[in-house]
């Protein structure tokens, strides 16, 4: 049996909240998480937010640096349900798409691809040019999910933070992680004026 193990990598692109908000939903589950933070998210972290570097790596089970390229995230045999990248940038998307393991970010992301493992990016980059999506149909192709945190309006969010939660929760939903009180159409969310029969 597969354990329960996560990991969740933390890359340099906007959206520092969504890989610290991921570790949050997890801590209270029975689910091992394994962080990994590159070195331009150490930047993102502290112009997004007031996460210090010690509060952030308290909420996973463990860190390990990203240029430990020996770590126990880069062998197939340390066996993980996959891998999240909440923020993912295009550098570390690119780096996934050609195989070019310059940290441990893309080599663990590269283990899971070829464990064939399950892949989730949350890719934070507007607009895209044709190169970009390009190396999105290669990255699906070989069995990567893209997962942009798009905002889902029909759970009528009151905050930013409802927003990021519900993004995140539904990222985990593809790993198979239940997130309790996620709004989800047709299940807690109708329709106005309809109601579950």
């Amino acid at each position: 049996m597969t354990p329960r193990r996560l990991i969740i990598a933390i890359t340099g692109a906007t959206g520092f909240v969504y890989g610290a908000r991921a570790l949050e939903l997890l801590r209270p589950l029975n689910i091992e998480t394994h962080l990994v933070v590159s070195k331009s998210a150490e930047l993102t972290r502290r112009y997004e937010t007031g996460i210090s570097r010690e509060q952030l790596f308290a909420l996973a089970d463990e860190v390990h640096p990203v240029g430990d390229i020996g770590a126990s995230l880069a062998s197939g045999s340390f066996r993980t349900l996959g891998m999240l990248v909440a923020p993912c940038s295009i550098k570390t998307m690119s780096e996934i798409a050609t195989g070019t393991t310059t940290n441990l970010i893309s080599r663990a992301a590269d283990v899971v691809l070829k464990e064939r493992r399950r892949l989730v990016l949350m890719l934070r980059e507007t607009p895209l040019h044709l190169g970009h999506l390009r190396t999105m149909t290669s990255l699906t192709e070989m069995g990567a999910i893209l997962f942009p945190p798009v905002p889902a309006f029909y759970a009528r969010p009151a905050t930013l933070e409802e927003m990021v939660d519900h993004s995140v929760a539904r990222a985990l939903d593809l790993f198979d992680i239940e997130i309790d009180g996620m709004p989800r159409w047709g299940e807690n969310l109708h329709p106005p004026g309809r109601t579950r029969e």
